[in-house]
């Protein structure tokens, strides 16, 4: 298959690592000019010059703003005006007690997991649906539908993207816009390392940490292994794309057969 995204602009939020910048160099890879978000400007300058090297032809914007706030979701929609495609995956986690997260905290998450989303799409989706093309998407996790007890409210979010993703779908109804939800499995990046190590052990090595994490904390992967971040980013090139055009208001999942259902 040919995943055609030649003149098309994306925003991906939070893409200067991990799935988000997997998702970029994917993206870029198939055409796309790729609009690279994160709130440290010096981070994100590092983040593009290793997209840079990965995808040499590749076109690469920063997009300075924390988007998780009123003003800096209008700063990253001036920078980038237009944008053919949107990929909603700003995201946070850690572990909590659930009776230790304050409001505060919920507050937090909610904020910076859904409503700098929900802004983002907002600010872009009535100006695809007047182009009559466009594609929105969402990263969700197999904890939107599996909640984990040690983070239940990073859970909260994620099931609450799967509502906001249906409900903008049908908003863009016959306008040529899809809305799609990404549901990713437990997957391979360096915050997630430090989340591994924090529940295993700091010292072990990697291959053993993880062993044990699969084991104790996920053994519902049927693939007994992490997910790689390019592995997410396969599903969400293609749904970006003009091959995808049918599927819409969908939690399609790349979770390693994680969640033990057969829907979403």
């Amino acid at each position: 298959m040919k995943l055609d995204l030649e003149g098309r602009i994306a925003l991906v939020t939070g893409s200067s690592q991990g799935i988000g910048a997997a998702i970029a160099a994917g993206l870029a890879r198939a055409g796309a000019m790729v609009g690279v978000n994160g709130r440290d400007a010096e981070r994100l300058d590092k983040g593009i010059e290793q997209l840079r090297a990965e995808v040499p032809d590749g076109r690469f914007v920063a997009i300075a703003a924390d988007v998780a706030t009123e003003e800096g979701a209008v700063r990253a929609v001036d920078a980038l005006p237009t944008a053919d495609i949107l990929v909603n995956n700003l995201g946070v986690f850690e572990p909590r007690p659930a009776l230790e997260i304050t409001d505060d905290e919920w507050r937090r998450y909610f904020e910076i997991n859904v409503l700098a989303a929900v802004r983002l799409t907002r600010a872009y989706l009535p100006r695809m649906m007047a182009r009559s093309w466009g594609r929105v998407l969402y990263i969700a996790s197999d904890s939107a539908v599996v909640i984990p007890p040690e983070m239940i409210h990073y859970g909260m979010t994620k099931t609450a993207l799967l509502a906001v993703s249906r409900g903008f779908a049908k908003e863009a109804a016959g306008s040529g816009v899809t809305v799609n939800c990404v549901i990713a499995g437990p997957t391979h990046t360096e915050g997630v390392e430090e989340f591994v190590r924090e529940l295993v052990g700091a010292d072990l090595p990697w291959d053993e940490a993880q062993g044990l994490f699969m084991r104790d904390h996920r053994p519902q992967s049927l693939l007994r292994r992490l997910i790689e971040p390019e592995e997410i980013a396969h599903l969400v090139v293609y749904l970006s794309s003009p091959l995808a055009s049918a599927t819409t208001g969908g939690a399609l999942r790349a979770d390693g057969g994680y969640v033990d259902s057969v829907l979403p």
